[in-house]
């Protein structure tokens, strides 16, 4: 059975909590997701990549339709177990700790950098709110976060932060993502911790 889930003009995260809500059910093999923007589309085609789903992706008039095929996907595979076990760090800030912005922008530069040391402790590196900053254009940090990246981290970027501070065009590491994705992540880590 085929499924359409008309997710155009919905924000950030319903088109992926509704496409996932499809592909849950038993009797649907295949779901047509349907969006008109690009953030979406990248946030759908990542929850699919995370499933090791088929999808073919053919866009009309700035129209995204995502074809997705769950019988070459995890079948028989708990996704919980493909998740758990990772260390997830959630940064919310473009400064680390309270008081001076200038000592926050150092501490933040000097751990960023002493993760970098820790090759293959962490999985996933969220940025929220102003920490979305680090991750643009202009960021003194962005070397470092690159250095993550190689070492196989994800780093993430709140795609409504990203909109907010107007630099969702100058994203200059890692991907952008939606809060399905960040809280999904969050509840499978083994480990969080929170700056």
């Amino acid at each position: 059975m085929r499924e359409i889930v008309d997710a155009r003009g919905l924000s950030c995260p319903q088109p992926v909590v509704l496409t996932k809500k499809a592909l849950e059910r038993e009797e649907v093999k295949e779901v047509l997701t349907i969006v008109d923007n690009p953030t979406a589309l990248e946030n759908v085609a990542r929850m699919v990549k995370t499933l090791q789903l088929g999808s073919v992706v053919d866009e009309k008039e700035g129209q995204y339709y995502i074809s997705i095929f769950k019988e070459e996907g995890l079948q028989g595979k708990n996704e919980k177990e493909t998740l758990e076990g990772d260390t997830v760090i959630l940064i919310n800030s473009n400064v680390l700790g309270q008081g001076d912005n200038k000592l926050g922008g150092i501490l933040m530069k000097s751990f960023l950098y002493t993760l970098t040391q820790l090759e293959g402790e962490i999985k996933s590196v969220i940025f929220m709110n102003s920490g979305v900053l680090l991750t643009t254009a202009g960021s003194e940090l962005i070397e470092h976060l690159q250095v993550l990246a190689e070492h196989g981290t994800e780093i993430l970027s709140c795609g409504t932060c990203l909109d907010f501070y107007n630099v969702n065009n100058k994203l200059a590491v890692g991907t952008v993502t939606n809060m399905y994705t960040i809280t999904e992540k969050l509840l499978h880590a083994g480990r969080v911790l929170n700056f």
